[in-house]
């Protein structure tokens, strides 16, 4: 049984994983927040040029 311990402390195959799976989970919220800054730009554009077409059109 102490051999057992002995290897699972030392055994370090799914640090890797782990890693990865932290990358990923930041890249991925990373991602989230970007869009959501750029969709409410996007939003607030559009908006602003669909106000200022209508201003143009409307005598």
């Amino acid at each position: 049984m102490f051999n057992f311990i002995k290897n699972f402390k030392n055994d370090e195959s799914g640090a890797v994983t782990v890693d990865w799976v932290v990358l990923t989970a930041a890249i991925v919220l990373l991602g989230a927040v970007v869009g959501s800054a750029v969709k409410s730009g996007a939003t607030d554009l559009a908006n602003d040029v669909g106000g200022d077409m209508t201003a143009l059109v409307t005598p």
